[in-house]
This record gives structure tokens, C-alpha cells and sequence, in this order.
């Protein structure tokens, strides 16, 4: 059986089981290609094809390597960061007074305010951290799966939260809990007595309170995103196989949510080891972190050497500390 030839005479015989022949790219009513090639000559290029003029070979066209493009990006993060840095590093190794290379550091070790900003700064770190995680964690399970008129608008808050500096929510704190705050004031006016009960905010209190309440959102952030994707229907045959709450957020959610956890909860211990304007801002007199040793060294006693000593230490840490969150972070696959 053969196709129906086309008007004009120019159909093709089809057999059929086998395979019609394919277009070949030649003209209507110049006999095919076969024909164009036994006229064309032996040296003739296939028909379609294009070669350059004066060339058998087509021209391969010229790419710029990939490396070449990283050097304009990693020149600029040298210029802006890294040489900075190496001037801190290098400044650690070389004391204005003369002595050892490591003469700073050995001094700035024995020294008892080195030890203990570094022990207030590693407890107020982790003590806002779980706060943080805590608070975040109950916060966001209510907006996500408690439906509350106002819900949408609260999570949008928390993305406009998150671009306020950290001594703006110092200050409204100050406004509420400070020593001539609307608490205290409220107290003097009910009660009659001189000074209000609330002196806490200049205090290791104080600042941890004041950590908590900023940082919170940004462990928010990640765990509405990580709700968001959950599968509703886990959830629904899980209450309906009689599962409580408190069940079902500890055997659902849960489990689902330690990724965005562990990222936000990575997140706050850093920013909180290098938190300098919430301390500076309560006016906690006794309590003095790394960074706020830092400033102490470097702009009240001008000793640039130790200065430049803490900021090392407490860089190396928040360094290895990010490093360990990315090795626990690709073993839990977050």
C-alpha cells in the first residue's frame, strides 16, 4: 500500500513496515538530493549544511574560562574584608610595646576580664539561643495552625521585624522597664513609694530579656516557611486517629520542623556572640561581653594589641562554631 501522491505529481512511495525516508532539506522540483550530490561532485558539502567561506572546518567560537569571572567578585571581598582583617590578625602578632609574637595573647589569657566577658558572653549566647528557640517555636505554631483574625498580618510583621536595629528594641524596653519606665511609673503612681521595683534591664537579665525579644523572629522566619510546606493531611489523620495535640506536635511537626530549627537557632548563637549594641544600650555597667571588651581595650585604654587579641578569639569562634552547624547541618540533611 502506498500514500496518496500529492498534487503536482511529487509524492513519495511509502512500504509499508518500513521507515518513510526523512527530509532531506531539498528544494520542490529539483530532483532530490541524491541527484544534487552526484552533480555537485565527490568534495561537495551535504545540502543544509553551512561551512565559512575559504575553510573546511567550521570555526569554534572563543569562551572566557570560568575563573576569570571569579576574580573581579573575590578582589573586591579581599579589598573590603579580608585585608581589614589580615591587619587585625597581623596587629594580634605584633605588640606596640615590643615582645614575643604571642606576648598579646598570653597576657590577654591571664587577664581576669578576658575570662570572664568570655563566660558571660558564651552563657548569654546559649541562655537567649534556647529562649529563641523556645519562644519561636510556640509562636510560630500558633500563627501557622491557630486560626486567629489577623494571623497573615502578624506573620508580615515579622518580616518588617526583622530590619529593625537591635538598640531600637533596647530602647522600647528602656521605655517600659527602665528606671524612669511606664512599669516603675505605674508602680509609684499605685503604691505611693518614691522608686518603682523594676531594675533589672541593667542587669545579665536585662540583656538576655533584651536578646530574646529581637531574636526571636529570626527563628520565626524559618519555621512559618518549614509549617508552610507541611503536608496538612498528616495532620488530619493524625487527629483523627485520636492523636492529642501535644502528640501530634511532638510526632509531626516537630520532626519536621528540626531543620528550620537548627538553622535559626544557628543564626541566633552567632549574632548573639557578637551582639554589641543591646549590651551598650541597657547600660548593663557589670555585665561586659567580648565585643564590648573589645571596644573597652580599643577606644577607652587605646591597647589596640589586646583589642585586636579578643576580636581574633571571637571571631575564631563564631568561625567554628558556623563550621560545626554545617557539619550537623549536612548529617541531619538540613
Amino acid at each position: 500500500m502506498t500514500d496518496a501522491p500529492r498534487p503536482g505529481g511529487r509524492g513519495t512511495a511509502h512500504i509499508p513496515g518500513t521507515r518513510p525516508p526523512e527530509h532531506t532539506g531539498a528544494t520542490p522540483g529539483h530532483g532530490g538530493t541524491a541527484r544534487h550530490r552526484a552533480a555537485a561532485g565527490p568534495g561537495a558539502a551535504p545540502s543544509g549544511s553551512r561551512t565559512p567561506q575559504g575553510t573546511g572546518t567550521p570555526q569554534r567560537t572563543r569562551t572566557v574560562p570560568g575563573w576569570l569571572w571569579s576574580l573581579p567578585p573575590v578582589a573586591a571581598l579581599a579589598l573590603v574584608f579580608l585585608y581589614p582583617l589580615a591587619l587585625v590578625v597581623q596587629q594580634s602578632f605584633s605588640p606596640e610595646n615590643g615582645g614575643g609574637a604571642f606576648d598579646a595573647y598570653a597576657s590577654v589569657f591571664r587577664s581576669h576580664s578576658f575570662r570572664e566577658a568570655l563566660g558571660t558572653t558564651v552563657w548569654l549566647a546559649a541562655g537567649a539561643t534556647v529562649g529563641c528557640l523556645v519562644l519561636g517555636f510556640v509562636l510560630a505554631l500558633i500563627i501557622a495552625f491557630v486560626p486567629f483574625p489577623g494571623a497573615k498580618a502578624v506573620s508580615k510583621f515579622i518580616d518588617v521585624f526583622l530590619s529593625f536595629p537591635s538598640f531600637l528594641i533596647t530602647l522600647a524596653l528602656l521605655f517600659i522597664y527602665g528606671t524612669v519606665g511606664m512599669a516603675n511609673g505605674l508602680w509609684t503612681d499605685v503604691s505611693g513609694s518614691a522608686e518603682g521595683p523594676f531594675h533589672f534591664l541593667t542587669t545579665p537579665w536585662g540583656v538576655l530579656l533584651a536578646e530574646i525579644t529581637y531574636f526571636t523572629p529570626f527563628v520565626m522566619r524559618p519555621l512559618l516557611a518549614a509549617f508552610s510546606q507541611l503536608d496538612t493531611a498528616q495532620l488530619e489523620v493524625a487527629s483523627s486517629l485520636g492523636a492529642k495535640p501535644a502528640r501530634i506536635v511532638r510526632r509531626v511537626i516537630l520532626p519536621e520542623a528540626l531543620p528550620a530549627l537548627a538553622a535559626g537557632g544557628s543564626l541566633v548563637l552567632v549574632m548573639c556572640l557578637n551582639e554589641f549594641g543591646i549590651v551598650l544600650f541597657t547600660g548593663a555597667k557589670d555585665v561586659t561581653t567580648l565585643p564590648m571588651l573589645v571596644y573597652g581595650k580599643a577606644i577607652l585604654e587605646s591597647d589596640y594589641s589586646a583589642a585586636c587579641v579578643v576580636a581574633v578569639v571571637n571571631i575564631a569562634i563564631s568561625v567554628g562554631l558556623f563550621g560545626l552547624y554545617r557539619v550537623v547541618g549536612k548529617r541531619a540533611g538540613a
